[in-house]
This record gives C-alpha cells, sequence and structure tokens, in this order.
C-alpha cells in the first residue's frame, strides 16, 4: 500500500475512532443527551455537519494542512454527538458487532478495490445514479410509511456503499502524491462509506435495547 492510502485509511480510523468514542460518552451521560436532543439542539448539530462536508469537500484542497485535519476532526466529533442514540436505541454488544461486521466487509471490498484489474472508474455513474434513486424513494417513502418499501431501500443503500468502498479505494490507489489535504478528502469519503454502510446494517443486525 503505498504512503498516500497509508494517510488515508489513518485519519479514517481516527475519525471512526472519535465519532464512536463521543457517541458512546454522550450516551452515558443523561444531561447530554437531554441537551443534545431537546429543542432545536438536534437540527443544528445535523447543519454544522453539512456545513462542514460541504466546506471539506469544496476547500479542503486550498486549506491548511493542519487546518483541515482539525475541520476532519471536528466533524467526526459532531457527528459522534449525533450518533449517540444509536447507543440507547441498540444493545452495546450489538453495536460493536455491527460495527465488527462493517469492518470486515469493509476492508474485503477495499482491498478488492485495490488489487482489481477490472476497470472501476466506470461505476461511479451507476452508483450515483442508485444513490440518488434511493434518496427519492427515501423522501416517498416519508409520505408511504411502508416497512417493504423500507427494507428495499437499505438493502440498496448497503449494497451501493460497498460498491463506493470499492470505487474509491480503486480510483486513490492511482494517486502518486503525498498530500495531506488530499488525505484529508480520500479520509472522509472513505469515513462517510464506512458509517452510511454501518447504519444500514445496523437496521438489518441491530438488537433494540428495550
Amino acid at each position: 500500500m503505498n504512503r498516500f492510502l497509508y494517510k488515508v485509511f489513518m485519519w479514517m480510523f481516527v475519525g471512526l475512532m472519535i465519532t464512536f468514542a463521543t457517541g458512546y460518552y454522550v450516551s452515558t451521560n443523561e444531561n447530554m443527551l437531554y441537551n443534545i436532543f431537546s429543542g432545536g439542539t438536534w437540527l443544528i448539530l445535523t447543519i454544522v455537519e453539512i456545513v462542514l462536508v460541504i466546506v471539506l469537500s469544496a476547500r479542503v484542497k486550498k486549506m491548511n494542512p493542519m487546518t483541515a485535519k482539525i475541520l476532519f476532526c471536528l466533524y467526526a466529533f459532531v457527528t459522534g454527538l449525533t450518533f449517540s442514540s444509536i447507543f440507547i436505541e441498540y444493545k452495546l454488544q450489538s453495536v460493536i458487532f455491527v460495527f465488527l461486521v462493517t469492518a470486515i466487509i469493509f476492508l474485503v471490498f477495499a482491498l478488492i478495490g485495490y488489487f482489481t484489474k477490472l476497470p472501476l472508474s466506470k461505476l461511479s455513474t451507476y452508483l450515483m445514479m442508485a444513490l440518488i434513486g434511493v434518496i427519492i424513494c427515501s423522501i416517498v417513502n416519508m409520505f408511504i410509511g411502508s416497512n417493504i418499501f423500507d427494507t428495499i431501500i437499505s438493502c440498496v443503500v448497503v449494497v451501493v456503499f460497498i460498491g463506493m468502498t470499492a470505487y474509491d479505494v480503486y480510483i486513490m490507489k492511482f494517486y502518486e502524491g503525498n498530500n495531506d489535504n488530499y488525505a484529508i478528502v480520500g479520509a472522509l469519503q472513505l469515513y462517510l462509506d464506512f458509517i452510511n454502510l454501518f447504519v444500514y446494517l445496523l437496521k438489518f443486525f441491530g438488537k433494540s435495547d428495550d
């Protein structure tokens, strides 16, 4: 594995650890949970997440490397605040189990993306079309409220982000530079692949903490 991909995976791992450690810590503090999920705090945090992703995606290549790293860690932290709900909704053992399952699936398809000789560059168009379709169907299902439709959507999302994982690693392996900012961009992409895969696998395999 080249030096660039090593940095990408290192920062992705840092981001995931910040998110899950923050989420677990907040879930053990009733006051913090109340402050986050009462009033409009959760909505504000969600908006901050979206803004940070947009800023990182659009401006990270022009940022000071330290600024890019701080913003990435800040995004992971804010995501952790909203992620605290999963430690309340699901049993801890279940969350850990699904995290490990996600890590295995992610690793397998990351390796496929790295070692494959197939031209995966053509895959991105189909994945983006599927993702847009899923978003539209999810909005429609908000009004329909069909559990079967929701299950189908979740299955498609899992397939899409498995494909995204392989595609993103495939594209990154051709980068021969050693730019920290580009590594943060790559880490953010893989972080989002992992998080989305984890969330939807949790819907299938997570055990509710009644």
